[in-house]
């Protein structure tokens, strides 16, 4: 799915427990994390395709789209252009690795917090960037951001849904990261019409209405059972947990919570231990999922989508248009995944998922291909 969000959708045992409004809720809150990671995906490619942001911080690029000799796909080939969206996911990478230790040691709610307040920050600079230093910067702040609530929503999502439900409630994270595509899809066509030239300015600068939910919203949320009982606060875990399930019939799965707390405290070398014969399958899996998920190109094509379709001769609004098509089909497949997640199983939507990305995927290689080669497109 674009976005790239690899969540723990494990099952486990079915306790007893209802999903009551508290945790639906505090799950709707929570998954929001997701559309900042969404609006950027969705607003970086069709900014970048803008003329009067090119002419202002990228004036080479907008030399490049001028010239008639030039081939729609090398107007776009800037080194300066590549920093400036790669930036976020450098970040991005970077910061998971400390979000990881925050999210353990502080609990979920201030990892979701720091995410949103980063994030926030970083659309504020880029909203008023006057330089391509601010752009970067800013760009730099929104990737922390993206890494600290991508790393920490799922895991918040999964402690609080029941387990007969996770799958449904873990997907709404995803769920929001192909709105947040498919809103900055939608502003973008909007702002591109913004004659004075500052179009690019508001589609930036909007990016703090996502983060604004996320940073509020999660100074609201309570911690889950299992990080309050990482952190010893045993009692508080219980009553928590006899909340959000509803119920007083919590013996079971607390107990459970509390022998997996206890074992995760008695292990002294993590990453040594998972590179043991007997935790091979599991390692493989966690690794080559996510690897290969990404390999699907799919968040480049959803990134640039605005870009390509323009290399392919689209005009500006045609490519924006197109990019929202894209978003709505998203938007639509995931509200299909949140159904059938629980009913049919995970396995069945990969192989439905991978099968019908095959095909589109090879499609579409060929269609670029032909194009390219009816046009001789070589860089210079």
């Amino acid at each position: 799915m674009a976005g790239g969000a690899i969540v723990n959708t494990a099952g486990g045992k079915d306790y007893p427990g209802k999903l009551t409004l508290f945790v639906f809720f505090t799950c709707v809150v929570a998954a929001t994390g997701g559309l900042i990671f969404g609006y950027d995906i969705g607003i970086s490619g069709g900014v970048t395709s803008m003329d009067p942001f090119l002419k202002k911080f990228f004036p080479e690029v907008f030399r490049k789209k001028q010239e008639a000799k030039t081939n729609q796909y090398c107007k776009y080939d800037n080194q300066l252009l590549q920093t400036f969206t790669s930036s976020l996911y450098l970040a991005a990478l970077v910061a998971s690795f400390f979000a990881a230790t925050v999210t353990r040691v502080m609990g979920r709610k201030w990892s979701m917090f720091g995410g949103g307040l980063t994030f926030l920050i970083g659309a504020a600079l880029n909203g008023a960037a006057k330089n391509v230093a601010m752009l970067i910067v800013g760009r730099i702040l929104l990737g922390i951001g993206v890494g600290f609530a991508n790393q920490s929503v799922p895991v918040y999502l999964s402690e609080m849904a029941p387990a007969r439900l996770r799958g449904m409630l873990n997907i709404g994270f995803q769920l929001m990261i192909t709105i947040g595509i498919l809103a900055a899809e939608l502003i973008n066509y909007g702002t591109n019409k913004i004659k004075a030239g500052y179009g690019w300015r508001v589609s930036l600068a909007l990016a703090a209405v996502p983060a604004g939910i996320i940073t509020l919203g999660s100074l609201f949320l309570p911690d889950t059972p299992n990080s309050l009982l990482e952190r010893g606060h045993a009692d508080e875990a219980r009553r928590m947990l006899r909340r959000i399930r509803g119920t007083e019939e919590i013996g079971e799965e607390y107990a459970d919570l509390v022998a997996a707390s206890e074992e995760a405290r008695q292990v002294r070398h993590p990453w040594r231990n998972i590179l043991k014969r007997r935790y091979r399958a599991q390692l493989t899996m966690a690794i080559m999922i996510p690897f290969f998920q990404q390999l699907t190109g799919i968040n480049v094509i959803m990134f640039y989508s605005p870009v390509l379709f323009k290399t392919v001769g689209f005009k500006q609004n045609a490519s924006l248009v197109s990019s929202v098509i894209t978003g709505l089909v998203n938007v639509f497949s995931t509200f299909v995944a949140v159904l059938t997640a629980d009913k049919v199983g995970r396995r069945a939507l990969f192989l439905q998922g991978g099968t019908q990305m095959i095909i589109s995927q090879v499609a579409r290689a060929e269609l670029a291909l032909s194009y390219f080669r009816m046009h001789a497109l070589l860089c210079v």
